[in-house]
């Protein structure tokens, strides 16, 4: 194909009138440019949201410099136009375009989309759309681009099956460079056998999802029957693919830095990937599955390169919860001494209050940013924790916080979850106890009255793969209502509500996210629906609309409440089902039984094998950086 020419010219003048044109611009630091013809296999990668969301997708950075690595590889970046820019788009008939060099999204081989929260399907679509691409897969033609996707949400890609040409489940640095040299050869076969020739080849490996070489069949009441393979050579369970050895793998090097302002701007080092903890409810710590630890040198090494490659005065130490790194103490103290002194500061997006500890926040503080520590204890009451397999007590929280505000701390965020399963009224109104509790030992260590504690709570949405994936949704307006009893009991707390701040979510998106989570292709056409009727950013706030949903779903012949609020029987056919993700199925639901009768289980790095089944299937095992450097276990 000819290089295709720059639409900048035509878009330049339309930016005038739009909010934020400067994330239409491009032409950021460490973002690469190639030349069209001197590549074979051009790839565009998009997050289905807005720049200011998406530019700082840890995984699409591993993914564009992993591409790009490869001299044979172009990788651009296309993010979701607000409605402003999408309407004059339209109305001047210019397609979805990337940031690099503005080209035509539709002219590339390969689209890849990271796919981590449901409520951006629609996006999804209005970017496939605008880019003049067909947004279902078996309308494409040769000269389409390949739409794949990767990210959380492929573990049930069901209710967009039909608009995805190839879904990448698990980890992404080498399926990509692997798909991308079977449309390498594809090309240079001149497109022999077309487009499905690609796609066989791509699905007999068992590694690549091809959705529309499988046949879903229904039983009378409606439940999936059947999930099959409707070509020859097609394995009847594609898996998920499993990254070992991080420190081979130093991404990324040098992010893009974004010229708008984005959610995060801070160098982040994925300390590890993974996770064991084995919360019921974490659908993340369930698919990426075992622990994955880098090195210390590894990961010092890769925050003074980024640090020296991007200007960011922060470095984040990013994994499903970092504190639990067996060398994070280590890490945190040699880090700190390294930028001692300068404007450098350290964060940990994501702790755990039993793996947390003063020395740790300490050297995390130790250049004067003194923020307010961050808990997610999900659960109100010691019960509601083992339901949901937070190891964790109040006695452990007031005591971590005890230490904290003696060492000059004044605020502290908790996490809650609401509508988790076997959940009562008691158990959120609990929270307000918890907090009660927090400013009392805050007051009393430090002798002061300005002692503060943020409750933040959502509502739970049951996500495939975990064990909670039989479980009923509880409906948003029992959720609401308990969070508004929750805010009213902290109100009457006489002694310690002035200190307690209550703020939830509307729990309204969450019945459409979990529509979409658990739900199967009979989905697709419910989708289009909401986005052809104007849905778009349906995770904001300003954009989201039930009635759109509900209204859409009833002409769909949608019954909402039957794929959200209704429990799962134990041998029902799930719509992933047919996706492995190493998981064993039995295991999972004795865990979900385990939970409901309130039993916890330990963590498998420390405890021993609990025989979940990831580890013998992918030939994988827990990687523990502490153990790479002492084999032996000695010092």
């Amino acid at each position: 194909m000819s290089e295709p020419k720059s639409l900048y010219p035509e878009l330049e003048p339309l930016l005038l009138s739009v909010s934020k044109p400067i994330q239409y611009v491009g032409g950021e630091p460490n973002s690469t440019t190639k030349a069209w013809n001197d590549t074979q296999v051009h790839w565009v990668l998009s997050y289905p949201d807005a720049y200011e969301i998406g530019q700082p997708n840890q995984g699409l950075a591993i993914l564009y410099e992993v591409l790009n690595e490869q001299d044979w590889c172009l990788a651009e970046r296309s993010f979701a136009v607000w409605p402003d820019l999408g309407t004059l788009l339209r109305a001047h008939s210019i397609p979805q375009f990337t940031l690099e060099t503005h080209r035509p999204v539709g002219a590339f081989d390969v689209w890849g989309f990271s796919l981590s929260t449901e409520l951006g399907y629609t996006n999804m679509l209005e970017m496939i759309d605008l880019a003049g691409v067909p947004i279902y897969s078996a309308q494409r033609g040769d000269d389409d681009p390949f739409i794949v996707a990767g990210g959380h949400c492929c573990a049930n890609p069901e209710p967009v099956a039909d608009f995805l040409d190839i879904v990448i489940m698990g980890d992404g640095e080498q399926a990509v460079v692997t798909l991308s040299t079977l449309v390498r050869d594809w090309l240079a076969s001149g497109k022999a056998g077309g487009r499905d020739a690609l796609l066989l080849k791509a699905a007999a490996t068992g590694e690549f999802y091809v959705p529309r070489f499988f046949t879903v069949s229904y039983d009378a009441d409606g439940r999936v029957e059947s999930v099959i393979p409707n070509r020859p050579g097609i394995p009847e369970r594609p898996s998920r693919w499993v990254l070992s050895n991080l420190d081979a793998w130093p991404y990324p090097k040098k992010p893009v830095v974004p010229l708008a302002e984005t959610v995060h701007e801070r160098y982040s080092v994925e300390v590890f990937r993974g996770c064991t903890r084995g919360c019921r409810f974490c659908q993340a710590g369930f698919i990426t599955r075992p622990v994955r630890e880098r090195s210390k040198a590894v990961i010092e090494a890769m925050a003074a390169t980024g640090l020296a490659s991007t200007g960011f005065d922060e470095i984040g130490l990013l994994s499903l919860s970092s504190a639990d790194h067996s060398q994070i103490g280590e890490i945190a103290h040699e880090m700190a001494d390294c930028y001692a002194g300068s404007s450098v500061s350290l964060s940990l997006p994501s702790t755990r209050v039993d793996a947390f500890n003063i020395d740790l926040a300490t050297e995390l503080a130790r250049n004067g940013r003194r923020t307010g520590l961050t808990f997610a204890p999900e659960g109100g009451t010691e019960r509601m924790r083992a339901v949901i397999n937070k190891n964790v007590s109040e006695e452990d929280l007031i005591a971590t916080v005890t230490t904290a505000f003696s060492q000059g701390w004044r605020a502290v965020k908790l996490y809650f979850m609401c509508g988790l399963p076997t959940e009562t009224d008691e158990d959120v109104t609990a929270i307000a106890a918890m907090a009660h509790n927090v400013i009392k030992a805050g007051r009393t260590e430090s002798g002061r009255r300005d002692i503060g504690c943020t409750i933040s709570i959502g509502a739970f949405v049951p996500k495939p793969m975990t064990s909670f994936q039989w479980a009923a949704q509880c409906p948003p307006e029992v959720s609401l209502r308990r969070m508004r009893a929750l805010k009213d009991t902290v109100r009457a707390d006489r002694e310690c509500g002035r200190g307690i701040t209550v703020r939830y979510a509307d729990p309204e998106p969450s019945l459409i996210e979990g529509l979409l989570a658990r739900g199967d292709r009979r989905l697709s056409g419910l989708i289009e629906k909401v986005w052809r009727s104007g849905g778009v950013f349906d995770g904001w706030r300003e954009y989201f609309s039930l009635e759109r949903w509900m209204d859409a779903a009833a002409a769909s012949g949608v019954e909402v409440g039957w794929y959200t609020c209704r429990e799962r029987e134990q041998d029902e056919v799930l719509p992933w089902d047919h996706l492995d993700f190493g998981l064993e199925r039995e295991w999972l639901y004795n865990d979900y039984t385990d939970g409901l009768g309130a039993s916890s289980l330990p963590d498998c790095r420390w405890s021993g094998c609990n025989l979940c089944g990831v580890c013998p299937a992918f030939s994988v095992a827990n990687e523990l950086a502490a153990s790479k450097e002492n084999p032996n276990g000695k010092e």
